[in-house]
């Protein structure tokens, strides 16, 4: 008999995302249009492509397990110092580092009903409480974070923003006020996955060594490599050391270095990937106009497609979508989820979700 801790043993088996794999295998067919994961259609940087490709022929050694040379251009991209910036297998992968690092059983972390599940599968998965407040309106809530956070003495806040699954964002002033108002000893986690595709006044002006936050960034959105799995954080040196104490000093491959380096010097590829996000915002958007729908603005490479009705009715367009080989998905939490929730993609994705979407409305009314 495995003799599983406590708190394992407790613990339901669950993947927080069911995969678009998943669910091809389930329907033996593959999707037309993958649309579901926020993955960028556009593709990474063809001098990433090269630099994965030289660096296949030394495969047969280790990455650096430092990480030094993507550290230090990511240090140098955001005027930061080596000691600012740690890299993981995405931001995935350094939520659970932090979450290990900081949460034991029984600790209060706060976050939004309806965020990011991954992170609350790592905050339960090491024993910690979670306390969520609700969405104001199709925003997170600062004010309802923070008071739950005095209320319950958290110690970690997650914010996504741009936000996942809205698409929304915050502006930079209010998340500065947000900063200044968290509890003495909590650390607020700042997800910006989306920050390269968002515009002008997003980010905060956060100081790299503010021991009162962590901001995570990744090469999965705008640099068009979510199959690589590299993220990287930017916080003051003695969180970003302690990482040393619990990452996987070799989970960042050799490939992953070299095509992650390749990618952040070609800032014009993420220009380049932007114009055409912002595009596709417009032509997915026109789509759903035409069928009825109500886009949501949004920061991020995809929109939010409001249904018009509730939840049960937005499932039903997202499996009759699914049934005519368009993979998306939606928010997960009511009154989120009277909207599904469609990756930017490219001419044919639109091509193909355009003709599957007044079939699939047609079907889900019946």
């Amino acid at each position: 008999m495995i003799r599983y801790t406590p708190l394992a043993a407790s613990l339901p088996a669950t993947v927080p995302f069911v995969g678009p794999e998943t669910q091809e295998r389930t329907m033996g067919k593959g999707f037309v249009a993958r649309l579901g994961a926020n993955e960028s259609m556009f593709g990474p940087s063809p001098l990433a492509i090269a630099a994965m490709a030289r660096g296949a022929q030394d495969v047969w050694m280790y990455g650096d397990p430092e990480v030094f040379e993507l550290r230090t251009a990511l240090a140098a991209h955001h005027g930061a110092d080596l000691e600012n910036i740690v890299v993981g297998e995405g931001i995935d992968g350094l939520l659970g580092y932090l979450v290990r690092l900081i949460v034991g059983p029984g600790d209060a972390v706060v976050t939004s009903d309806g965020a990011y599940p991954t992170f609350n599968f790592h905050v339960t998965g090491f024993g910690g409480v979670l306390h969520k407040v609700p969405y104001r309106g199709d925003f997170e809530d600062p004010t309802a974070l923070l008071d739950r956070a005095h209320a319950v003495g958290a110690k970690l806040i997650y914010l996504s923003n741009p936000d996942n699954p809205m698409g929304s964002y915050l502006d930079a002033a209010t998340v500065e006020a947000m900063i200044e108002g968290l509890p003495d000893g909590c650390l607020l986690i700042l997800d910006q996955a989306y920050a390269d595709l968002a515009p002008q006044g997003t980010a905060p002006k956060v100081a790299h060594d503010d021991p009162r936050v962590i901001r995570f960034r990744t090469f999965s959105k705008g640099y068009g490599m979510a199959g690589l799995r590299v993220g990287y954080g930017i916080g003051a040196p003695e969180l970003v050391q302690a990482f040393n104490k619990v990452r996987n000093h070799f989970g960042v491959g050799r490939i992953a270095q070299a095509g992650a380096l390749a990618a952040l010097a070609d800032q014009d590829w993420v220009t380049f990937v932007r114009a055409q996000v912002v595009a596709a915002r417009d032509s997915f958007g026109a789509v759903g106009r035409a069928n009825g729908l109500v886009p949501l603005a949004s920061a991020t490479n995809f929109i939010c497609l409001n249904c018009g009705q509730d939840g049960a009715f937005a499932r039903r367009v997202l499996q009759e979508l699914g049934l005519r080989g368009i993979f998306v998905r939606m928010p997960g939490v009511a009154p989120m989820d009277r909207c599904i929730r469609v990756s930017l993609g490219d001419a044919a994705a639109l091509a193909a979700f355009e003709a599957a979407l007044p079939e699939a409305l047609k079907a889900a009314r019946e």
